[in-house]
């Protein structure tokens, strides 16, 4: 008796279906995303200008070494309280700006040790390279959130809104029917907040101890 064949397996719409298998995957899947902050990078100043001089009041120093601790103006401080210290040190306003103005907006205490106005105000952070991520990123949320206090303060003053509502509606403008003119408007209420209070925040790493 003649030895039957093996059938052989169609396997042609097998690379169609692992292909729509892949495709559906794909789809589906949420890809996790690493958490960070979000920041535009100065560019590069090739001028051969001097810059200016920069008074040692007018510095809020942050430290973090790398046992994840806390140093503000050369003294430990806790996570918690910096946001307020951040706060007391840019909101001053104990002398100028630039043009040689008195700041009329600031609500601080007017110390003559601290900063001069809002403008002239600068953060410095400084990180050890042995930081943890976590500390990082928690000093950093804490030294922007204090800058996004004081802009939501000021603009709910002037304009009844929150600085982070008006920036929302701004992001938001097609959806919410805004009309080109409308639009502009609210961009220059922003600008003039973020020119009153101006984040100006220098990263420094110091050597890994």
């Amino acid at each position: 008796m003649a030895r039957r064949g093996t059938p052989e397996v169609n396997a042609g719409s097998m690379a169609d279906i692992a292909f729509l298998l892949l495709i559906f995957f794909l789809v589906t899947t949420d890809i996790a995303q690493d958490s960070g902050l979000n920041r535009k990078l100065p560019p590069i100043d090739d001028s051969q200008t001097e810059p200016p001089v920069i008074k040692q009041k007018n510095i809020f120093t942050v430290s973090v070494n790398n046992n994840n601790q806390l140093l503000v103006e050369d003294e430990l401080m806790q996570l918690k309280d910096l946001r307020q210290a951040a706060i007391d040190f840019l909101d001053n306003g104990a002398g100028e700006n630039p043009a040689g103005e008195k700041c009329n907006y600031c609500n601080g205490k007017k110390l003559a040790t601290s900063s001069d106005h809002p403008e002239k105000a600068i953060i410095s952070l400084k990180n050890d390279r042995g930081t943890s991520y976590d500390t990082y990123i928690s000093v950093q949320n804490e030294l922007v959130a204090a800058y996004n206090q004081l802009r939501n303060v000021r603009a709910e003053k002037l304009y009844g809104m929150s600085f982070v509502e008006m920036q929302d509606n701004y992001k938001q403008a097609a959806k919410l029917g805004l009309t080109d003119k409308e639009k502009e408007k609210l961009k220059e209420k922003l600008e003039k907040i973020k020119l009153e209070y101006p984040q100006k925040l220098s990263e420094v790493y110091e050597k890994k101890s």
